[in-house]
């Protein structure tokens, strides 16, 4: 319970598109993850918005990198 409130709360950001997107992927998938995929989307929370924006977004291209590819494209699908 108190993973997911932190989760929650380390998607609130300063750009509403993802906010949207975070609060979606959150409700949808992350009780889905297993460890080494929460650990990826932990990350994914630490890069700057428009960084994680344009990853999501599929205008900055992906280095193959295991669970945090994998995770992205869960985001993608939101």
């Amino acid at each position: 319970m108190k993973e997911l409130e932190r989760v929650r709360w380390r998607c609130r950001r300063g750009l509403l598109e993802l906010d949207i997107v975070l609060d979606r992927f959150v409700d949808q998938h992350y009780a889905c993850l297993n460890e080494a995929q929460r650990a990826a989307f932990d990350l994914l929370l630490d890069m700057p918005d428009p960084t994680l924006w344009d990853m999501i977004a599929n205008t900055r291209p992906l280095s193959p990198q295991n669970e945090r590819c994998a995770v992205l494209e869960l985001l993608r699908t939101v």
